[in-house]
């Protein structure tokens, strides 16, 4: 049973791919990737072509989708991850 505060990645949503900076290599991104800057990996579908696989940087595998971040539509959660992404700046 899944818990109210969790749920399904939302299918053409990608927010966590774009928003949040990745300072971790990623496959064709050696350096990461800026905040704001879609991850090369994301398809066209708005979904991680190495999910699941080991190539994939730790930070995006220990992501889970869930209310608070996904909010209910693609605008909340780049929304929210945008701000999240601005609060934790160094």
């Amino acid at each position: 049973m899944t818990s109210p505060h969790t749920f399904e990645c939302r299918a053409g949503c990608g927010a966590c791919c774009i928003a949040p900076s990745i300072s971790s290599p990623i496959p064709d991104m050696k350096r990461g990737k800026p905040a704001g800057v879609a991850c090369v990996q994301l398809t066209d579908d708005f979904r991680c072509a190495i999910f699941g696989k080991p190539e994939r940087p730790r930070c995006c595998s220990g992501l889970s989708p869930n209310i608070e971040m996904c909010g209910v539509s693609q605008a909340q959660a780049l929304e929210w991850l945008t701000s999240l992404e601005e609060d934790t700046k160094p």
